[in-house]
């Protein structure tokens, strides 16, 4: 698959590369404004073109990509996977207006973009919107993480987890210990660090993982084809009424969720060593993480048909009938949960940002150095996102309200308002007529979204 050039001529054009930055401003909080003031930042360089395509990569590649199987399902093997790479092309367009007009005003943030072309009102409501999308992506990291290796309970259908199936049930194979666990051995020491270029080996590392996870479900499910064992996919969806048609919308929020990383875009941006290749950091980017997302759900749908679960890995405890099919069972989950852990950091990275932007906006000290406020916003947020994750029982509630409000704000209502604003006359008529369409499409299908959930959740109640 190839994703096309990021930027016409005029955005190269407005670009100003930053060989060896030091220096990001007061709307990119947790690097300090002066390097004096602390000597590790001041020995930084700037980040690597590697580095930066490895975490944009994480930042994209979370815990959407096991939703997507089930898009798949609603929509059929067709229509799903064009609106995966429909959805890869809308990213990139959206990026592309977001770095173009932050170059022609020479800003640094999602935020500062927003306020600058919609004053302090536009600056707090992108915030708001990070906030809310971050904290409900992040609860599903910890809901994914409890459901693999604890187990969960499916329509009537208990399926083990990891260490039950190892182990058998005990209090320390249960969920809440193994949350617990996780949140102050691992996301504790990975949150703490206050640079995102300090995340690149672990970024790395989780797209290793999450590739990892697409081979075994590919070579799981190439087997199964070889040996006959596996029918012919649906191909489109079923169609059968009216609400069946709005039920196909409910997958869009899904979609966009998947593809959110827009808020790391400026911070990634700063730190890297010359800022012209940004271009080509998120063209390779969203190339590999669209090419990733296709394949797994493909293969996922492939493998499970109409049974695909709304969280793909809970499917990984059936019998495949292969050769050491249990042990590629718990790879496949293993490797992914493992990912989820190391992707946890580098989007709490952005959501610790903006509660800092909107919160304490007016303070003078940076949040590097300001060590208190940096510990009481993290220990805040990391017992938030516990609570949330310990009560919200399904990954795709939490996906469609996220996806609904936040996410699809982000991802392209905001980018095509910033163009259509268009503060410094760069816009093109076709770039105008794109973001007109950005949101005429995100507003009609999240709004087809939110009232099929509700009117399926009001049928639910009365039957």
């Amino acid at each position: 698959m190839t994703i096309g050039a990021l930027a016409p001529d005029a955005l190269v054009a407005n670009a100003n590369p930053r060989k060896k930055k030091e220096v990001v401003d007061e709307n990119a909080p947790l690097l300090p404004m002066c390097q004096e003031t602390d000597a590790e930042f001041h020995e930084f360089n700037g980040a690597s073109f590697p580095g930066a395509v490895f975490n944009l990569s994480t930042t994209v590649i979370g815990a959407g990509i096991m939703g997507l199987p089930a898009c798949v399902k609603k929509l059929g093997m067709v229509p799903g996977l064009l609106a995966i790479i429909l959805t890869a092309l809308l990213t990139e367009k959206a990026i592309e207006f977001m770095i173009r007009f932050s170059r022609a005003g020479n800003l640094s943030s999602y935020g500062s973009l927003m306020g600058d072309t919609f004053g302090k009102y536009g600056k707090a409501l992108v915030e708001i919107c990070v906030i809310i999308t971050n904290v409900g992506i992040l609860i599903v990291y910890m809901i994914i993480i409890g459901d693999v290796i604890s187990g969960t309970t499916s329509g009537g259908i208990h399926h083990p987890g990891i260490l039950e199936g190892w182990f058998g049930v005990h209090w320390w194979t249960g969920r809440t210990f193994v949350v617990v666990f996780t949140t102050l051995a691992v996301f504790g020491p990975l949150v703490s660090l206050k640079r995102i270029d300090s995340l690149r080996f672990t970024s790395a590392l989780s797209i290793g993982l999450a590739v990892l996870f697409l081979v075994i479900a590919g070579g799981i499910s190439i087997i199964k084809i070889i040996s006959g064992r596996i029918g012919m996919p649906r191909l489109f969806p079923v169609i059968t009424d009216v609400d069946s048609v709005f039920d196909l919308f409910t997958v869009f929020p899904v979609l966009m969720t998947a593809y959110i990383c827009h808020y790391n875009v400026h911070n990634i941006d700063n730190e890297l060593e010359d800022s012209s290749r940004m271009r080509g950091v998120v063209r390779t980017s969203l190339t590999l993480c669209s090419s990733v997302y296709v394949l797994t759900s493909f293969f996922g749908f492939l493998l499970f048909g109409e049974g695909t679960l709304d969280d793909v890995l809970a499917n990984f405890d059936t019998d495949f009938g292969i050769p050491f099919g249990s042990a590629l069972n718990d790879a496949v989950r293993f490797s992914y949960v493992a990912h989820l852990v190391l992707v946890f950091p580098v989007v709490f990275y952005a959501l610790r940002v903006n509660i800092d932007g909107l919160i304490f906006s007016s303070s003078r000290r940076p949040l590097v150095v300001d060590n208190f406020r940096f510990a009481s916003i993290t220990i805040a947020l990391v017992g938030t996102i516990f609570l949330g994750a310990n009560f919200i029982p399904s990954i795709w509630v939490i996906f469609q309200f996220s996806g609904a409000t936040g996410a699809v704000c982000i991802a392209f209502i905001f980018p095509a308002a910033i163009t259509l604003r268009d503060r410094y006359n760069i816009a093109t008529k076709k770039d105008k007529i794109m973001s007109v369409l950005m949101i005429v499409m995100a507003v009609f299908s999240n709004a087809v979204a939110i009232y099929s959930d509700v009117s399926a959740l009001i049928n639910k109640k009365e039957t």
